[in-house]
């Protein structure tokens, strides 16, 4: 198994422990914050590391985010979004394009103290929109994000939620490198 796979393993298996202490926090102690399923759409912006770098200079895109309460302090997130990488001037003259992904996730959501500070882990499926531009081998690859944030609240079932994540999307070319990048979402969030 690859290095890259197992840490995405370790992450998942991290916030599944995660998990099963806040269910197990969240039965003992009183509840401190109300629970609400909460909707997300903010614009994101990255840098990419790795290989990457080699052919793209930043990404610029947005996404939508649904927050299902599960237990104290544990949320179910839904996400979906749109990243463009602007591909480096010197390869656009050679005719390079830029790369457009489609990134669907799922994953958890936990506040570890309080309800403003979480940590996230998402784990889904990375759609590439312009394959025959890129002449790509495949049109989806697997993805994985984990991520820190902070909730801030600006008004009753109204928040800002800024997320700072690392994403790795699996290659989209047979015997290729995976396609990782720092980023940051920067979202209105409301509850309902």
């Amino acid at each position: 198994m690859k290095t890259k796979h197992k840490l995405g393993l370790a992450a998942l298996a991290f916030l599944g422990f995660l998990a099963y202490a806040g269910k197990a926090k969240a039965q003992e102690a009183p509840k401190t914050a109300k629970q609400e399923f909460r909707l997300s759409v903010g614009p994101e912006v990255g840098l990419p590391i790795g290989s990457l770098k080699d052919s793209y200079n930043w990404n610029l895109g947005g996404s939508v985010q649904a927050d299902i309460p599960i237990v104290q302090s544990l949320y179910v997130t839904v996400n979906a979004g749109y990243n463009n990488f602007f591909i480096k001037d010197e390869l656009k003259q050679l005719g390079g394009k830029n790369m457009q992904l489609i990134p669907v996730r799922a994953g958890l959501k936990y506040f570890p103290v309080g309800d403003i500070f979480y940590v996230q882990g998402d784990a889904g499926v990375s759609f590439l929109a312009n394959k025959s531009d890129l002449q790509a081998d495949k049109s989806t690859a697997f993805v994985y994000a984990p991520q820190i944030g902070a909730l801030l609240k600006l008004a009753p079932k109204n928040y800002l939620d800024i997320g700072f994540r690392w994403e790795s999307t699996a290659s989209f070319y047979d015997g290729g490198s995976y396609a990782n990048f720092l980023g940051l979402r920067v979202a209105y969030s409301f509850g309902l």
